[in-house]
């Protein structure tokens, strides 16, 4: 069998999909993708038995179809340096012998057997279905999948959750410290439905997804999704259970409200928290009328550090203690100038939100209190 493509294109799809492969795998097949060529068309597929992702690539010819397996770092280390230019692949079918034949030379490499690779596992009949643009999916991602946890008895907290509902997508992440909710009012629908992406799946579709990809579509059942964009596909297992009622746990009504510059606030916590306490990241929020005062210790080493913001403060005088790595995560998240700052007292979750938001979207962080020993 013989086929020839552009080098680029295929270096770059295996560098993407390279990230589906875990390092160890329980199934020496799972270390090598997957080429089959069909109707002049080549699909390479990844897996790591749970999340499964393959793209399309046409071809500029092939003689025959067939599938084969190559071990992955074989195949990205011999075509990641190459320029520009055609690649022809010649494959004994009968020894599965590969001949990988470029401008100024050629690889040799034995291929292995695609009898042995597993098949993913589909979504059934009964489904439902998503499509958003696939900037908007990167983004709400890339804001939320901060907040996720890593927590073995409770694995619904190990992922995003998508919330579909007849006003919007709503997509919330916790790990019980802090909350990240987006909802999106461009994506709706009259049977509401919901599932729980891992993490894994999350963070490959935040990678890959690009301002060309166009539309995304999220198809889904109680356990699998499939999410098309572009020339690629990404099947993964879902987390199943109950996901923890968001709704409950965020205040409303904080008659306390900081507005502050959101730089200005990132960069002073930056510099405070070098002095916080490396086991809890304690940084003490004092707010007064036009003053938030920030401040920090670390009475092992004998650090402390203090720093002064100029804000709008409409509230009673107060003292709150949040962890510091949270809260710079949570700035580092939200792309508006400034952010208001939603407290009721000392001992309540401070809510986190833009001051203005996107048009179409209403984000809200939520962030626990640290206990202060006065």
């Amino acid at each position: 069998m013989k086929f020839t493509l552009s080098s680029t294109v295929l270096s770059g799809r295996l560098s993407n999909m390279a990230k589906v492969i875990n390092s160890k795998n329980s199934l020496a097949i799972l270390n090598c993708f997957l080429f089959e060529v069909k109707d002049q068309t080549l699909t390479v597929v990844a897996s790591d038995s749970e999340n499964v992702m393959q793209t399309t690539i046409p071809l500029n010819e092939a003689d025959q179809d067939g599938r084969f397996c190559v071990e992955s770092h074989t195949i990205l280390d011999s075509v990641k340096e190459l320029s520009e230019q055609p690649l022809s692949f010649e494959i004994d079918m009968d020894t599965l012998n590969v001949t990988l034949t470029y401008q100024n030379g050629h690889f040799n490499f034995v291929a292995q057997s695609a009898d042995q690779y597993p098949k993913a596992q589909g979504v059934g009949d009964v489904c439902s279905e998503i499509t958003l643009d696939a900037m908007v999916l990167s983004e709400n991602i890339n804001r939320s999948i901060f907040a996720t946890a890593q927590d073995e008895l409770r694995p619904v907290m190990n992922g995003i959750y998508f919330d579909l509902t007849p006003d919007s997508l709503v997509i919330v992440a916790t790990d019980g410290h802090k909350l990240v909710k987006s909802r999106n009012f461009t994506v709706k629908s009259e049977q509401p439905a919901s599932f729980i992406l891992p993490k894994k799946p999350a963070t490959l579709l935040r990678s890959t997804l690009t301002k060309d990809t166009g539309n995304v579509t999220i198809t889904f059942d109680d356990r699998n999704a499939k999410i098309t964009f572009g020339d690629s596909l990404l099947q993964c297992r879902l987390i199943e259970g109950r996901f923890p009622n968001y709704n409950s746990v965020i205040p409303t009504g904080n008659p306390n409200k900081l507005t502050v510059d959101r730089a200005t606030l990132l960069s002073a916590m930056r510099r405070v928290l070098v002095s916080a306490s490396q086991s809890s990241s304690l940084v003490r929020f004092h707010v007064e009328q036009g003053l938030l005062m920030l401040k920090a210790d670390d009475a092992d080493f004998s650090r402390s550090a203090e720093e002064r913001i100029v804000c709008d403060y409409q509230g009673t005088t107060m003292d709150i203690g949040f962890k510091g790595t949270a809260v710079v995560e949570i700035l580092n998240n939200l792309g508006s100038q400034d952010v208001d700052v939603e407290l009721a007292d000392p001992s309540r979750p401070g809510v986190i939100i833009p001051t203005q938001q996107e048009e179409n979207e209403e984000v809200v962080m939520l962030i626990m209190p640290m206990l202060l020993n006065d």
